[in-house]
């Protein structure tokens, strides 16, 4: 009966080199924003493979992922999560907040409500979903919706890491706001990736050349009446 036990042992062993980790950093290149120019922040960059043969595997969604309203700013602002997950939006301010999304990816409206309580929704589809709060007009954030479990979200160097990529060929996409639909399809290339051998891309250069920045529209798709967001409470008419 041993000897059952250290093969199947032998095996969790042997698993993880039967996949391999695909590591690389972007660089964020023609910026106007001061975190990038001054600070070298290049984070917030969404970077995800597909299989350039078949669907990727179907997961459950188990894992619930989080986005705080802290400080009049979505924590983090820019989240990645599977098809099919969750998403806590816990408001940590002493302020209400409305959090809400009314155009791309999938459309939700989560009210009005009060600080130290907590909402969710469910992504089904996959999808960029642009993030609002329908109280104060500086809050926004975005939610990249994959139907791959093969992604990973820039840090502040650019560096990205993504695990456990079966053996095959793929192809890497890339999502960052401040880049052009144009600039971003040109980015996509293939990646081959070989048993339990990282694979290490050569650095990605993303321009932020052709980005106009624009005030978004509260969720009546109206301009944001001035001087509300200072307020403690709120009516929603």
């Amino acid at each position: 009966m041993t000897w059952l036990w250290r093969i199947f042992f032998s095996f969790l062993w042997l698993a993880p080199a039967w996949c391999a980790t695909v590591k690389g950093e972007v660089v964020l290149t023609d910026s106007r924003d001061p975190g990038v120019r001054h600070n070298r922040d290049f984070s917030g960059v969404v970077v995800w493979l597909e299989p350039v043969n078949g669907d990727p595997p179907r997961t459950v969604a188990s894992r619930r992922y989080r986005m705080e309203q802290k400080d009049k700013h979505f924590k983090p602002h820019v989240l990645a999560i599977p098809v099919g997950a969750a998403v806590d939006f816990p408001n940590k301010d002493p302020i209400f907040h409305n959090v809400f999304s009314n155009y791309n990816g999938q459309i939700f409206d989560l009210s009005l409500y009060r600080p130290k309580t907590s909402k969710d929704v469910v992504f089904k589809r996959p999808g960029i979903v642009r993030v609002f709060c329908n109280i104060h007009p500086t809050m926004s954030a975005v939610i990249a919706v994959l139907d791959t479990p093969w992604f990973d979200v820039s840090g502040v160097s650019g560096y990205f890491e993504i695990r456990d990529v079966q053996a095959g060929g793929y192809t890497l996409h890339i999502f960052h706001e401040r880049a052009t639909d144009e600039t971003l399809k040109e980015l996509a290339q293939p990646v081959a990736v070989e048993d339990g051998a990282p694979r290490i891309l050569p650095a990605i250069r993303i321009s932020e050349t052709g980005y106009i920045p624009a005030p978004h529209k509260n969720k009546w798709d109206k301009d944001y009446p001035p001087g509300v967001e200072d307020q403690p409470a709120y009516a929603p008419h």
